[in-house]
């Protein structure tokens, strides 16, 4: 007796060739809606789900397979005398296998806001069928990933109902989020798919897999060794740190730590930039740009040691003479420019989790001017450049840049005069005309130490109660010194 498939799929990519190899094995397709006129505009011959029915679709589509004939199909169990009695009673057909995919709630919530389009998108048959097939994994295979479109085994029948379970629950999730009227719950829940096993995590002894939320905008590797723990993390950090950049700018890290930063009127004067602040650390990091990575940018990456290469888009030539390196993971990531973190971020601690909202402000409208001497545009393009860049670097951080670039960076120090001290000892540039960024406020050492070094202008987001000694001996100097009122602490 042929066995009955029932496919209701809202991305259609792959279902015809895995159609086809259902007929040829002797299997029966059902199919509703877009789903059966897809499949029969490419010559498969299926029963439509009307005609299983004998209901016509109602309600413009939002109902189709609610029906006894089809739910009954799919919970009914073999071993069972009364379940099989009850299909012969009612002259319904046993359903053998589900393939179905659902509206796509993420990607529409993701570039509408258009409420109506929104709702439309929130699919009630699917789920209620995925479910009702994997209640009875035994008696029915359920398929809810392309990848598994092959003929399915007794073998597969549980991790398919898991994987099947798991997609509902994450869908169910995206649109209880939607209408929470919130922003902190009193429950919480998250889901992410995997994306791919790691070769291990943070070390060697430590494995590891990469999770991602379903996004509209996806990352691609194009050649190179497999991405390592260490490699999304660094280059997550890369990303965040070159959103900050409109100009042509690159940005090198090194586990976790930003090593070069530099904008100009080019990525190939950028990445040489970046590259010139400590070309030592560089070797065996990870770089980001935001323009096309060029054949004479890649020529100059060439003679280097680099784990990652991340870019929106890459040149034919550049990537012929970058791909010779076997190793070097190249990824492109088409809007980078567009680049944003998801709006919460999480962090793992005893017991649960800590959310808050993402640190997406650079400024707000209160930045001040408080020293005697005035900014010039020129000074303040300076101190706006540094300031981009400390933002992203761990508390407690300096920053020490010129000419759009970090010739000095100190960050992750217990002391904020300690990561003022590393930044200048760093620099490998001299320091007049230099400006310095620092994400939290700090005392009259780092003014006396800046002055002692030739640095005149600094940008901090004050708030100590010290404040005003800070002025007055910035003043004394004759110094240039914003109050941006936004602090920037990163742990």
């Amino acid at each position: 007796m042929s066995k009955i498939a029932l496919i209701s799929v809202y991305d259609k990519e792959g279902i015809v060739e895995f159609a086809q190899e259902l007929i040829d094995n002797d299997w029966t397709i059902i199919s509703s809606g877009g789903s059966a006129k897809h499949l029969e505009k490419h010559g498969i011959n299926v029963t439509k789900v009307e005609d299983v029915t004998q209901y016509p679709e109602l309600l413009s589509g939002r109902v189709k397979t609610l029906h006894p004939k089809i739910h009954a199909g799919l919970l009914a169990r073999s071993n069972n005398e009364k379940d099989m009695q009850d299909l012969k009673e009612h002259e319904i057909s046993k359903i053998d296998l589900l393939v179905c995919n659902l509206y796509p709630f993420a990607k529409t919530l993701a570039r509408s806001s258009d409420t109506a389009e929104i709702i439309e998108n929130i699919d009630i048959g699917g789920p209620a069928m995925i479910r009702a097939a994997a209640k009875n994994y035994e008696n029915v295979f359920v398929i809810v990933d392309k990848d598994d479109y092959q003929i399915p085994n007794d073998s597969m029948r549980q991790s398919l109902a898991a994987k099947a379970f798991a997609k509902t629950a994450s869908y169910d999730v995206m649109i209880a989020d939607y209408f929470a009227s919130e922003k902190f719950p009193n429950s919480l829940s998250l889901t992410y798919q995997k994306k791919m096993d790691l070769r291990y995590g943070e070390n060697p002894h430590q494995k590891a897999a990469y999770y991602e939320q379903e996004v509209l905008n996806d990352f691609k590797q194009l050649h190179g060794k497999e991405l390592s723990f260490n490699n999304i993390n660094d280059m997550t950090k890369a990303l965040q740190s070159l959103s900050e950049f409109e100009r042509p700018s690159v940005v090198a890290i090194k586990h976790a730590n930003a090593c070069g930063i530099a904008s100009g009127d080019t990525i190939e004067e950028a990445f040489r930039k970046a590259r010139a602040v400590d070309p030592e650390s560089i070797f065996g990091g990870i770089i980001a740009l935001n323009r096309e990575l060029n054949l004479e940018t890649a020529k100059e990456m060439s003679s280097m040691f680099l784990e990652l290469i991340v870019f929106p888009s890459i040149s034919e030539e550049a990537f012929a003479l970058l791909s010779k390196k076997k190793n070097l993971r190249l990824i492109k990531f088409p809007n980078i420019l567009d680049f944003k973190m998801n709006a919460y971020e999480i962090k793992d601690v005893i017991n649960g989790v800590l959310v808050q909202e993402r640190d997406q402000v650079l400024l707000n409208d209160e930045i001040e001017v408080v020293s005697e001497r005035k900014a010039s545009q020129e000074e303040l393009d300076k101190l706006m450049f540094a300031w981009k860049a400390v933002k992203h670097l761990d508390s407690n951080a300096i920053v020490i840049a010129k000419e759009e670039m970090t010739i000095g960076l100190g960050h992750g120090e217990v002391k904020r005069f300690w990561s003022c001290e590393k930044a200048i000892a760093r620099s490998e540039f001299a320091l007049d005309g230099a400006v310095l960024a620092s994400d939290g406020f700090f005392f009259e050492d780092t003014v006396e130490y800046c002055n002692q070094h030739n640095i005149k202008a600094m940008i901090q987001p004050g708030g100590s109660i010290h404040d005003q000694k800070v002025i007055d001996l910035a003043n004394q100097y004759d110094m240039l010194l914003v109050f941006t009122k936004t602090r920037h602490f990163k742990h």
